[in-house]
């Protein structure tokens, strides 16, 4: 909490007491009892006070409404902080950290909603020592919001993966998520905001990430207003890191799923997609979520599983192309289809071989291309359909907007 004091600091203290007594003589001789003065009177407590340390803090005494988030820097004018301790209304100390230069310091933890705190700053200077004490009261939030951050810490995720953060509540002023969302990259990369849902902003460049990138993300929301006196609950922060690019082209003419490492061919798979009924939809798709089981319900997706294009199917080794329920996954039962004619109600079926192939090998933020099937293209917002959105409405963004 406190400053330190080392034999340096000790020295410029004995110089500015030094200086101190020159001063007081220079005073002092100005105002010799025979000299004619012909302008007022210099005191020697005025001189002192322009040289008297000053500490400013960035809150006033008896504020309220102060963000939690944010660090109370605490500076100083004519001299060096000594020490500065910030007490909770339990009398426990809030860790903070002094500049090496002594001049300023902040908070290095965060505040709590809703609490009283006590500062207390020290300084020393040529005009001598001042102390400063103030109290200041948290904002008590009338309604809080969670951000999640996609991908995690460490992932390595495909060349498609956009950032993706995901608030529990509607954001009234996205424009105030995007300002407290830092990205960095290295190698640097350009790229742009966009919000695919009024709970969740995405980020990502022009083109595909190049291999090897490594990205860092930090959700700084923690006490701030995101409009309408919804406040961030805590901040979130993430690196993670570009893999080899998968690509997987399905190509309704050849019903063949192609699969490049690399730029290299590694794998051919025979395919049985959407039947015109239910056809896949063309575009770019993000690789999800992976199952090694699951239930294919098409109720989940508004489609009555007893209706006459429903289902409630077990099915192996699913791998996640979109939101609206379209997967690679095991279909043992439309092999003899497979590589000849569309059967499915939208996925991708592959004979158990290669859909477990698939699962083992692709990883989130994989990009599967699907081309000349007789369905539409998937939506830039369904939540993996990202790069359907042209570039130049992407860059554009829409944080003025209500979608």
């Amino acid at each position: 909490m406190g400053g330190r004091r080392g034999s340096r600091g000790m020295r410029a203290v004995a110089g500015w007491l030094g200086v101190m007594s020159m001063l007081a003589l220079v005073v002092t001789g100005c105002s010799d009892s025979g000299a004619t003065n012909n302008g007022p009177a210099i005191e020697s407590a005025s001189a002192i006070d322009l040289v008297k340390p000053k500490v400013l803090t960035s809150v006033a005494d008896g504020a309220v409404g102060v963000s939690p988030g944010d660090p109370i820097p605490v500076k100083v004018d004519n001299g060096k902080l000594t020490a500065v301790t910030l007490l909770t209304p339990e009398g426990d100390s809030v860790a903070g950290q002094i500049t090496p230069d002594g001049t300023s310091w902040q908070l290095t933890e965060q505040l709590g909603f809703d609490r009283t705190y006590r500062l207390r700053a020290d300084a020393v200077g040529i005009g001598g020592t001042t102390s400063t004490t103030i109290s200041f009261t948290t904002l008590a939030p009338r309604n809080k919001t969670h951000p999640w951050l996609l991908p995690g810490e460490n992932a390595v995720v495909g060349i498609g993966q956009p950032v993706a953060i995901q608030f529990d509540e509607n954001i009234p002023d996205r424009r105030a998520v995007q300002d407290a969302i830092k990205i960095t990259t290295t190698p640097a990369v350009e790229g742009a905001f966009y919000w695919v849902n009024n709970r969740e902003v995405r980020w990502r460049p022009e083109h595909f990430w190049a291999p090897g990138t490594r990205v860092t993300v930090d959700v700084n929301t923690y006490g701030r207003d995101l409009g309408g006196g919804l406040i961030g609950d805590s901040d979130i922060h993430s690196s993670f890191t570009i893999g080899d690019p998968l690509v997987f082209t399905a190509d309704d003419n050849t019903k063949m799923v192609t699969v490049e490492r690399n730029g290299q061919v590694i794998r051919t798979m025979p395919t049985s997609m959407g039947k015109d009924s239910t056809p896949t939809q063309n575009g770019i798709y993000i690789i999800g979520d992976q199952f090694d089981h699951m239930i294919m319900d098409s109720s989940t997706y508004g489609v009555a599983a007893t209706g006459p294009n429903g289902y409630r199917t077990p099915v192996d080794w699913a791998t996640r192309m979109s939101y609206s329920g379209i997967f690679m996954h095991s279909a043992p039962w439309s092999v003899g289809q497979q590589g000849y004619s569309n059967t499915s109600h939208g996925c991708l079926n592959l004979s158990p071989a290669d859909a477990r192939w698939v699962y083992e090998n692709a990883k989130r933020g994989d990009i599967a291309i699907v081309k000349n099937t007789v369905g539409d293209t998937l939506s830039g917002v369904d939540g993996l359909g990202d790069w359907n959105i042209p570039w130049a409405e992407w860059n554009a963004g829409n944080a003025d907007t209500n979608r």
